[in-house]
């Protein structure tokens, strides 16, 4: 990218760094918390540390099948007496110098033994009864440590982590049947405009000159869903005060935050920012990217509320940059930047006086490509696209530069 000097953000008009600092600042988290099994509890945030109660492996196993002996016995060649067998789950006897024990795969590895050979390297003789050594061994080698994965006492899940199906296994591997988690953000889901009208209640032939489906509705609906929220879908306002006030009001009842989509521009008919200042008070409004302007955070009386762009580009691409960091730190996630990486443009590109977040596609050659059309209205765009390219204000893009990328499946994990 050509490098430019820094410029002020369009007047009026926030940079993402401030409001996404502004949000972060507000979003304490709830604190709400309760015990769910295992089962339930994937994707859900630990709202309180574990520890292991024991070691593992509690106790010295072996790697591999083989046979388990002193490694000052075991020169290249030797022949040992088998003196026992050891499976998974069984305990054997101190081990007598100068004989091997027959092991197999996690099985303990007897007291006086100090080493497992695999089987490939030796040679069973007499049935089993003796056993040759084939190639010179290393003391300790294919003998799992007791305590290697973790120490007892040691701390294994940390709060503020969203859980994986792997740390869920960890939690079961130690013994654990439930984990204590932060409750789920609950979301009162509107949006706004007259235009809107659901999928399934009219036909598209019949549909009236201006109107439009309702596509934010169920994009913000699973994107929630995917953060773990209690969404409460209050589907469509009419574009009236009234009762924009009202729907406003009831949502802040018993929601934690408030999303709308739509109506916080600056047009005859949003009545959504007057309804909120009227109700609560707004932290900042309009942002200093493209899509994503008519953006808006604030309260509602005891509830959050952001209002987000009704172009279903503009909604999407500031619900990930903006709405996901603030739900996560709602539940009490402490990590929630997401991982960014260094690409190079395979295109030009002509900068505005906005930050702008362009809809790409790495090419096989690992570069990015941009879509045609980057309309705000182009939800084509976001299907096509597998991240988003980070491209600065007042700073052209020239094929083979490196860029900032977004991974779209990081955003959504």
């Amino acid at each position: 990218m050509n490098a430019t000097a820094a410029k002020p953000a369009p007047a009026g008009l926030v940079p993402l760094d401030d409001a996404l600092k502004t949000l972060l600042a507000h979003a304490t988290p709830l604190g709400r918390t309760e015990t769910v099994s295992l089962l339930a509890a994937d994707g859900r945030v630990l709202a309180r540390a574990e520890t292991s109660p024991l070691s593992v492996p509690a106790l010295d196993n072996a790697a591999m099948d083989g046979w388990a002996l002193r490694a000052a016995d075991a020169a290249e060649g030797a022949v040992l007496p088998v003196s026992q067998r050891i499976a998974a789950g069984q305990v054997g006897q101190p081990l007598a110098a100068g004989s091997a024990a027959r092991i197999f795969t996690g099985a303990p590895v007897p007291d006086g033994a100090d080493t497992v050979v695999q089987q490939e390297h030796t040679e069973a003789l007499d049935g089993g009864a003796r056993v040759r050594l084939l190639k010179p061994v290393k003391l300790g080698q294919h003998v799992r440590r007791a305590g290697e994965d973790v120490q007892r006492g040691a701390t294994v899940l940390r709060a503020g982590e969203r859980l994986t199906p792997a740390a869920i296994g960890m939690a079961a591997s130690l013994g654990l049947a439930q984990l204590e988690v932060a409750h789920r953000p609950r979301v009162a889901l509107l949006c706004s405009g007259d235009e809107l009208r659901e999928p399934g209640s009219i036909a598209p032939a019949d549909m009236p000159a201006g109107a439009i489906f309702n596509s934010n509705r169920y994009t913000l609906h699973l994107l929630l869903r995917r953060l773990g929220c209690e969404v409460q879908d209050a589907g469509s306002i009419p574009d009236a005060p009234g009762a924009t006030v009202q729907a406003l009001s009831c949502a802040a009842e018993s929601a934690d935050l408030i999303i709308t989509s739509g109506g916080v521009s600056v047009g005859e008919e949003d009545h959504i920012r007057a309804a909120v200042q009227q109700l609560g008070e707004l932290h900042f409004w309009r942002l200093a990217i493209k899509p994503g302007k008519p953006f808006a955070f604030g309260r509602v009386r005891g509830a959050h509320f952001i209002g987000l762009p009704g172009n279903p580009v503009s909604s999407y691409v500031t619900f990930l940059l903006l709405v996901r960091p603030f739900v996560l730190r709602l539940a009490g996630v402490e990590h929630v930047a997401p991982p960014a990486l260094t690409l190079r443009a395979a295109f030009d590109w002509k900068a505005g006086s906005r930050r702008e977040f362009l809809r790409v596609r790495r090419n096989a050659a690992g570069e990015v490509e941009r879509f045609a059309n980057q309309g705000s209205g182009v939800l084509t765009s976001l299907h096509w696209a597998d991240g988003l390219l980070d491209a600065p204000a007042d700073c052209d893009i020239a094929r083979g530069d490196a860029v900032r990328f977004l991974s779209l499946t990081e955003l959504l994990a």
